[in-house]
């Protein structure tokens, strides 16, 4: 009696189709994957381009304006500094001296 390997075969043959459509739908989802992950990258870079580039130019441009302030405070204050220490000075030695007088 000797064995048939048809319906062997045929089975091996079945699996192996399948492995084939299975390689090949997994070649297609990265395709895809690919394909997709490319569009958004193309879309992501659209939006800095029309939306995150004219508001961080804006935002450049007020933190260059609050520097020129801040710059110009910063210069008053340091001119004003001594003539306020004076006059806080004053007030303290004529306190100081209604105190003692008292």
């Amino acid at each position: 009696m000797t064995p048939d390997l048809a319906t062997t075969n045929v089975l091996l043959g079945v699996l192996a189709a399948v492995s084939v459509f299975e390689a090949l739908a997994v070649l297609a989802l990265c395709v895809g994957g690919f394909l997709f992950y490319r569009r958004i990258m193309q879309v992501l870079g659209d939006i800095e381009v029309r939306q995150l580039a004219p508001v961080a130019t804006r935002a450049n441009a007020i933190l260059e304006d609050i520097n020129s302030v801040t710059s110009l405070v910063k210069g008053f204050v340091e001119r004003i500094d001594p003539f306020v220490r004076w006059g806080i000075g004053s007030v303290r030695r004529e306190k100081r001296d209604r105190k003692g007088a008292a």
